[in-house]
């Protein structure tokens, strides 16, 4: 059974950051106010399950993590926990308070392979130290843009920012206090395009004011850049832009010995026994009788006379106030009057007309006689003609099938020649017509 516990050392400044990574059942020691950081390693946790009876690569099975308090359903509220793939490790990694000094707390790690659906159980038990002897009264907290809370919390990563901090804040002690990722924060997740890091907040404390790099920000030009959503002008930004992508509009300076505590006064409990009121009297099973007409005269009556009211007056306004017929003629001009009447009375004959198909052609469809010439003149229109085509003003140069005859000045001798159309049905002429004008 082995623990490893990994001290990060930036310069001359040590930082107290504990890495365990988990073996077995295992007893960690964090200090209140520090970062904490256990890694749950899947080759450890691989010889845990039984061999697997079927051939393949059982060094690469999916496995992941349950952590939680013992005898609760979660972790408590200062540890987190993260695992990006079923292929990766997972992380716990928190920041203990001074109020879980001296209060041992036993997480149960369960691993699942997702595989075989083995499973296997460790205890890890945390035992909170406390750290009076060295206060870290100002602290900072950075947003990095460009990583991952998981990618964050690698020993190798997390020594190269803290060294970034340490040569811009040149502080004695220089410890990481908390990471956040952003996503906890309110943050959005982000695109998958273009390599995109959701962000992360890291929270640093020093025993040193802070530098005039730092304090650059809260400069009014720079907070007017901020305001415009602008990069601001850091001096020192070069020293972290080849890492880290910091936004330095969303850097945080705390002085803690300048913070007003808040105490919360908590009613004290008191002994959970209630004071006494006397016997309890039950109702009487026999209940006193009520009577429900006024209800009955609010719910029903009221609305049905309101409804009959309402049901005389429309009726009154329909079947009382109409004009008639005979008031409207009255009131209609006479012209008017005789108009109506002979549309009605044309109409009438049209459609009395379009019912019997079997009477004499109109006039204006049979052929016409010339008394000069003697010819008959078939009609303008014949039955095969096309009159959907046929313009309103038609002029004999329109017409097909034309016969000039000759007419007689009525002054004069001289004729002059007029154009009829002739009609034949199938080349032959139509006499049928010829001999009805003639009858006429």
């Amino acid at each position: 059974m082995m623990k490893s516990m990994s001290t990060v050392v930036v310069g001359l400044c040590t930082v107290v950051t504990i890495l365990s990574r988990a073996h077995s059942d295992l007893t960690v020691y964090p200090s209140a106010g520090v970062l904490f950081v256990h890694v749950l390693e899947r080759e450890h946790f691989k010889g845990e399950f039984p061999p697997y009876p079927k051939s393949g690569d059982g060094s690469n099975d999916p496995i992941t993590f349950n952590t939680n308090l013992m005898g609760y359903p979660d972790r408590p509220g200062w540890l987190r926990y993260i695992q990006r793939t079923p292929h990766s490790d997972g992380v716990l990694y928190g920041s203990p308070t001074a109020e879980h000094v001296g209060k041992p707390t036993v997480i149960e790690i369960t691993a699942y392979n997702r595989r075989t659906f083995e499973t296997a159980r460790h205890n890890l038990v945390i035992n909170i130290m406390a750290t009076e002897e060295f206060s870290l009264p100002y602290q900072a907290e950075f947003y990095i843009k460009n990583m991952n809370v998981e990618e964050m919390l690698a020993s190798e990563v997390l020594g190269d920012f803290l060294g970034a901090v340490k040569n811009v804040w040149q502080p004695e002690r220089l410890n990481a206090i908390n990471i956040t990722s952003a996503l906890d924060r309110g943050g959005r997740v982000p695109l998958p395009i273009n390599n995109l890091k959701e962000g992360v907040y890291v929270m640093v404390g020093a025993d040193v004011p802070f530098s005039s790099c730092l304090r650059e920000v809260e400069s009014p030009h720079n907070q007017l850049r901020c305001s415009q959503e602008m990069e601001p002008v850091i001096s020192c930004d070069k020293k972290f832009r080849a890492q880290f992508h910091i936004d330095w509009c969303k850097i945080s300076l705390v002085d803690t010995n300048k913070v007003v505590p808040v105490y919360i006064t908590r009613a004290e409990p008191g002994t959970g026994i209630l004071p006494d009121f006397g016997e309890y009297n039950p109702p009487p099973e026999t209940l006193k009788s009520r009577n429900y007409f006024s209800d009955f005269l609010i719910t029903l009556a009221v609305p049905s006379a309101v409804a009959l009211v309402l049901f005389f007056i429309l009726g009154y306004s329909m079947c009382c106030r109409r004009e008639g017929v005979e008031k409207r003629n009255m009131q209609t001009p006479d012209i008017q009057l005789v108009h109506h009447s002979s549309i009605q009375k044309s109409t009438k004959e049209l459609r009395t007309m379009s019912k019997n198909r079997e009477i004499s052609w109109p006039l204006s469809t049979l052929p016409v006689f010339n008394p000069v010439s003697g010819e008959v003149v078939p009609p303008i229109h014949p039955d095969n003609y096309e009159t959907t085509s046929m313009p309103l003003m038609q002029t004999q140069t329109n017409l097909q099938n034309q016969i000039t005859i000759p007419q007689q000045r009525p002054s004069g001798d001289n004729y002059v020649m007029s154009t009829f159309q002739r009609l034949e049905v199938n080349g032959i002429p139509e006499e049928r017509k010829v001999a009805e004008a003639l009858n006429l």
